[in-house]
């Protein structure tokens, strides 16, 4: 499994939205100077966001994006999940369920799905919060 800049750069955005406590819109403009990338390519990760629920938006003057919970009532599983197609470490069990015609012979598969368990719990435990303590410091062990 490797997070895509897309999941990387749902993560920064939702952190920059979390450390905006006064619940008021951030312009996209904003957004794309502080994590250093192009308005457009933002565009796509916050229609992301915003269509699985994570962040409101508002366009117009004062307009931009915000969080539609607090950032202890996310996880950064949730935020990843979606905007990357998946944070499976192998394939053949993407969406849960083995897609491989030979699973039920297959000695390896236990592994990864253990493997994968693993992956989307330590995920899961992690809130929003949480990662935005860790801003900068790159320790996500806090």
């Amino acid at each position: 499994m490797i997070i895509s800049t897309k999941g990387r750069y749902a993560l920064k955005i939702m952190i920059l939205l979390s450390e905006s406590s006064d619940g008021e819109y951030v312009p996209l403009k904003d957004i794309a100077g502080e994590v250093n990338t192009s308005l457009k390519y933002l565009e796509s990760i916050t229609s992301l966001l915003s269509k699985h629920g994570l962040v409101e938006a508002a366009s117009g003057k004062g307009g931009g994006y915000r969080l539609l919970k607090t950032a202890d009532k996310y996880s950064v599983g949730e935020i990843l999940r979606s905007v990357e197609k998946t944070i499976e470490p192998v394939t053949c069990i993407e969406g849960g369920t083995p897609v491989c015609n030979n699973a039920e012979l297959c000695s390896a598969l236990p592994i990864w799905r253990g493997l994968s368990e693993v992956i989307n719990n330590y995920l899961d435990s992690i809130t929003l919060e949480e990662a935005a303590k860790c801003k900068g410091n790159g320790d996500n062990n806090e």
